[in-house]
């Protein structure tokens, strides 16, 4: 399935002369960008990685990620957004992901237009579609979207793809992305961020900013010792968890308890 994969994008490419242009991939690390850039490279396109972090970005996963387009033979460049978050989700509710996605997207739009690239590439896969967005209304294949409200053409080579199909392609390629067992505010909800916590009624602040990684920073190891998925909303305290056993749930709760006593 990989290789019809690689073929397809090829062919796509060739077709709409894309593949002769520069490419940067928002990558964050996780299996879908991962893909994309693998993907992308395996098809001879002229692509390189962007990654945006912050200070409550998790560092595993980021070393990972660097490790990885190294491997893959790749350009990397990385992007502290940390003063512009702060800037846009300070004093606003959440949740903190539709602010940030506004940074990186600004960012990554003008990154590749003063550096030479003709296009943004993205990881969205079929099961990101939502109707009424601006990238899925675009006519003709929506692989390719131009609109002029965006200021750059966006290319998705996994949006005809369903979750099931690029977990599938993920481990046909060897791609094993570097996990948190993050619990995700959705049952579909990719890992990436423990910003994406913080309780959607609350002002968003730096304390509770700081909070969400300390907190979830150690319940993530519980969760991967144990394989579960789980995390922490902040300041309510409330424990979202897949499979978790009462023996989980105990090392959590002290964990909670540390830090509402303040000793953590």
């Amino acid at each position: 399935m990989l290789d019809d994969v690689v073929r397809e994008i090829r062919k796509f490419g060739e077709k709409t002369r894309i593949i002769e242009k520069k490419i940067v991939v928002m990558f964050s690390g996780g299996k879908d960008s991962s893909l994309t850039l693998y993907i992308l490279k395996e098809a001879g396109f002229k692509v390189s990685a962007l990654t945006f972090f912050h200070k409550w970005s998790w560092p595993e996963v980021l070393r990972w990620g660097m490790k990885f387009t190294k491997k893959l033979g790749v350009e990397h460049y990385l992007i502290d957004i940390t003063d512009g978050l702060l800037k846009d989700a300070v004093g606003r509710k959440g949740p903190i992901c539709v602010h940030c996605k506004k940074v990186m997207l600004k960012n990554a739009k003008w990154f590749a237009l003063n550096n030479g690239f003709s296009y943004i590439a993205k990881g969205d896969n079929a099961n990101d579609k939502i109707v009424g967005t601006l990238l899925d209304q675009c006519p003709g294949d929506i692989r390719l979207c131009e609109i002029p409200k965006i200021g750059i053409p966006i290319f998705r080579p996994l949006i005809r793809y369903k979750a099931s199909e690029v977990e599938k392609l993920t481990e046909e390629a060897g791609i094993k992305p570097y996990r948190m067992y993050e619990h995700g505010r959705r049952k579909q909800w990719r890992e990436g961020c423990p910003l994406q916590y913080i309780d959607e009624d609350k002002r968003i602040t730096e304390k509770l900013m700081d909070l969400a990684f300390k907190v979830n920073y150690k319940v993530s190891k519980i969760a991967r010792k144990h394989k579960v998925r789980v995390s922490v909303r902040v300041p309510s305290f409330e424990v979202m968890c897949w499979n978790c056993t009462e023996e989980v749930l105990s090392e959590v709760k002290k964990v909670i308890e540390n830090f509402s006593r303040g000793t953590l």
